[in-house]
Parts: structure tokens; sequence; C-alpha cells
């Protein structure tokens, strides 16, 4: 009977009954040697701070351009995902208490726990492609950033070395460092660098407008919807740090209203960039959209801004996919001594930032590698996988149809994404290089 009432009160949406003593019971809060200590847990609303900055990052710098591959139904895609994430977001959290003994604290363990070792592994191969994929994506860009600031002087070396340049720069602080805490900080300077990048965006587009009268405009792209999608499910990406953020909360019931909180905050901000740049110019309309502003000063601004953020940002995913790796392979300091497990963090986490800067020299280009992850991962690691582990979770029976209805919408968005997505975003990189691309080095 307990069962029923667990999965009545976290099938109504977003809004539990957080005043029913019987809510915290079922979700075991605060209860010693299930959940995470929480003496320590931080307000909702610096959780909620975290949210924004962890998902309001480089992505929305496409989106202008997804509405150009989808038209002005693209605005549909980007509402639909902000709600289904936000969903999903919140669903995670009944997940992440269906442990029979403890909390399940990461991503990986609650896919274990849903379909057995399996599905660990499975959600454990495409989360990857966001751990390793996300930071090559930011490199490419800063060395495409770093070519387009260096142009006509002794630094204009090309964007392939400086994407090099950047994964060295990155790597050395990468190699040595052993904990979240460590890179914790770069999170906020990182969220400031982006919302400077957007505020002289919206404004140089602004006074671009009366010179970009005769742009064009599609109302629907129909066969564009797959790769549009692609590149708004990258912008919601978050789902696969949720369960470190909700642990780290002083009172895990508020969840829900910071999940949604959060989305919703860098839905209107995903909004407003998107629109702006696709109304102002159209078709012609370039990612990142700060490329399509006019030369000067300020455009100058944006991309160092940019820059910043990207290079800050990247040792987080790296840190966090490397602290899990050494987790599985036991690289720690009680079984190997303290000179032994530096040795053996050194070359993994050396071979590692080796792997992300060949693929950013093999594919050196942000639309398309933010196209592909979008496509690949995100609307698998967002929309399909969290559906599917609640349903595990918490049984298929025992809910109505309407909340069936709703599951079946967001794996099958998600789905067209994966596969259509993924083949779309594939086609684009076999012609980009059929174009006559050339490599500089």
């Amino acid at each position: 009977m307990k069962e029923d009432i667990k999965d009545e009160k976290t099938d109504v949406g977003f809004t539990p009954d957080f005043s029913n003593a019987t809510y915290e019971e079922d979700f075991e809060f605060g209860k010693s040697g299930y959940d995470v200590d929480r003496t320590n847990g931080g307000t909702a609303w610096y959780s909620y701070y975290n949210v924004v900055c962890l998902v309001a990052g480089t992505g929305m710098l496409g989106l202008s351009v997804a509405l150009k591959q989808g038209g002005w139904a693209g605005l549909v895609m980007l509402l639909l995902a902000w709600w289904m994430s936000s969903y999903t977001a919140v669903i995670m959290q009944t997940c992440m208490y269906r442990g029979k003994h403890r909390r399940l604290n990461s991503y990986k363990e609650i896919a274990t726990e849903a379909f057995g070792t399996i599905g660990g592994w499975v959600s454990f191969f495409f989360t990857t492609w966001i751990y390793i994929g996300t930071p090559v994506l930011y490199l490419v860009l800063a060395g495409d950033n770093l070519d387009q600031l260096t142009e006509g002087t002794a630094g204009d070396i090309g964007a392939l070395y400086w994407t090099i340049i950047w994964c060295a720069v990155v790597g050395i602080p990468f190699i040595f460092l052993k904990s979240m805490n460590d890179v914790a900080w770069t999170s906020a300077l990182g969220t400031v660098a982006i919302m400077g990048t957007i505020l002289i965006t919206l404004v140089m587009t602004g006074i671009d407008a009366p010179n970009k009268l005769d742009t064009h405009h599609d109302n629907v792209i129909w066969d564009g919807f797959p790769i549009a999608l692609a590149t708004i499910s990258f912008s919601f990406g978050g789902n696969v740090v949720y369960p470190n953020i909700e642990g780290a909360m002083k009172n895990p019931k508020r969840w829900p209203w910071v999940a949604v909180g959060g989305l919703s905050t860098c839905a209107v901000m995903y909004i407003a960039i998107a629109v702006a740049g696709y109304y102002v110019y159209g078709t012609g309309v370039v990612s990142p959209v700060y490329n399509s502003i006019p030369t000067g000063i300020p455009r100058t601004i944006a991309v160092s801004l940019i820059t910043v953020n990207v290079i800050v940002s990247a040792p987080i995913l790296l840190v966090s996919f490397a602290l899990d790796c050494e987790d599985m392979m036991n690289i720690t300091v009680e079984k190997h001594g303290k000179v032994k497990e530096f040795i053996y963090r050194l070359i993994f986490r050396v071979g590692l930032i080796v792997i992300v800067a060949i693929i950013g020299i093999f594919i050196p280009f942000f639309d398309l590698l933010m196209s592909l992850i979008g496509a690949f991962a995100n609307c698998a690691v967002i929309l399909i996988f969290p559906v599917l582990f609640y349903l595990r979770l918490t049984g298929f029976k025992n809910k109505p149809i309407w909340i069936h209805a709703w599951h079946f919408l967001i794996i099958l968005v998600g789905l067209v994404g994966l596969i259509f997505g993924t083949w779309t975003a594939i086609e684009d990189l076999i012609d980009r290089f059929a174009d006559g691309y050339e490599y500089e080095l």
C-alpha cells in the first residue's frame, strides 16, 4: 500500500505535497545510513544557482541556428524541451531514493539499479559522450575564438594550433586536481562570462536590426526538426550532475522547485537569444550567434568572455569524469600509496586530455559537434533514459493513462532526436569534409 501512495505522489507532476509527512518518509530524506549527510547542505537558492550555472552555457549560442534549421516552429520544440527536461529532472529525484540500501548518488548508479550492470554501462557510454564531447566542443570554440582575435597579428597561427594550446592550458591543472571542490569556483566565473556574452549579443543585435530589414524567415522546416532538436537538447543538459546538486541540498524536498525554477530561468534566456538572433539575421544567422553581430569592440569582448567561459568550464566535466573512472579503476592512495596513485592518475589524465585534443583537431567544427553531441548523447540522457529508469523503479501499471501518454511523447521526441538528429549531424560532417576542408597543420 505504501508503494502505491509513493507513486501517486510522484506522478502528479512538479508539485508533490511537501507538507505531507509521508512524502519525506517515503523518500527517506535525511535518514541516517540511507541518505547522504546533509549537515552542511546548501540552501535551495544556492542549488538553484548551481542548476543555472550548470545548464546555461554555450548551448544557447546555437539556438538561433536551431530556429534557422526548424523555422519559427522551432520555438515549440524549445518550449517542449524545457517542459520535458524539467519533468525528467524531477522524476530523477524519485529514482535517487529507490536504492535498496542507500540513496543512489549518480546517474550510473540509478541506471544500474534499474537495469542491472548492463544498464549501468550503457548509460555510462552515453554520459561519456557528454563528459568528453563537451570539453572537445569547448576547446574547439576556444581555438576558433583565439584565431579570430589574433587575425592579422603575430598570434595568427591557425585555429587548430590554438586548440592544441588550449588543451595544454586546460590539461596542466586538470592533471593535478583531485576534487570537484577544487573547480567549484569556476562555475561562478563561467556564468558571469556567459551572461556578459549574451547581454552584448542581445544589445548589438538590437542595434544592428535596422540594417537587416530584408532577412528571410521560415515558419516551419519539417526535415530540419531533428537536427534543431539536437541543438536544443544540448542546451538543457544537466541530468548527469543533478544527483550531486540534490545531494548537496539541506532540504531536498525543495528539489522540484529548484530544478523547474533553474530550467525555467534558462528557458527565458534561451528564448530571448534565439528569437533575437533569428529575427534580425534570419537564415543568415551563424553559430555561435555572436559571430553574426558586426565586428568591433563589443564583438571582441563577447568573443573574449565566451573564451573565458569555455576554458573554466571544461575542467569541471573532465575532473568529474576522471574521478568517476578513477573510482571504478580503484586508483586510490589507500590501495597504491601516494606515489603510485599519482603516477597512475597522471597517466590516465594525460591520456584523456590527449584524446580530447585529437578529437578536437580532427573534427574542428563547433556547430556540427554541438548537433552531434546533442543528438546522440543528450537526447538519450535527458529525455529517454530518465523515463525508462522511472518506470522500471516505480512500476508501470500503477500510473494513469495520461502519464503514460506523456512518457510516450517524451521517449518519442528523444528517439526522433537520437536517430534522425544523429544521422543528419553525421551527414553534415561528411558534407563539410567533402566541401574541401583542409587541415592547417
